[in-house]
């Protein structure tokens, strides 16, 4: 296969990985069991922006990149695909804390509001 079809499609998938991170638990008020697949993502999501880890899909894409003979890029996916655009300067540490607590805040939100609609269920 392509290497430059590896690389990006590594690319759509770590979207899709972040998008499910930050968005999932609006899923799971429809689909109950994603939340076994929710938590466990978000609890990375916010250990990646705590800790500023790079997540082991960058190293993918850039592998890929690589052998595909395109140039692969320096940090990770949030910095390269994302930051540009919603932030206008570099991805600080303290940045990276108040993006972790709001995906805390509005994920705590969704859930807490996916319990009591279950137990009013009940």
């Amino acid at each position: 296969m392509n290497s430059l079809l590896l690389a990006n499609f590594v690319l759509i998938l770590h979207l899709a990985f972040v998008l499910f991170v930050v968005f999932g638990g609006v899923l799971v008020l429809r689909y109950r069991k994603l939340v076994w697949l929710h938590l466990p993502a978000l609890a990375w999501g916010i250990a990646i922006e705590l800790a500023g880890w790079v997540c082991p899909l960058t190293p993918l894409e850039n592998y890929f990149l690589r052998l595909s003979g395109e140039a692969g890029y320096a940090g990770g996916f949030i910095e390269r695909m994302i930051s540009r655009v919603l932030y206008p300067v570099d991805l600080t540490p303290a940045l990276r804390y108040v993006l972790a607590s709001l995906l805390i805040a509005v994920n705590a939100t969704v859930y807490a509001f996916v319990i009591v609609r279950k137990r009013r269920a009940m």
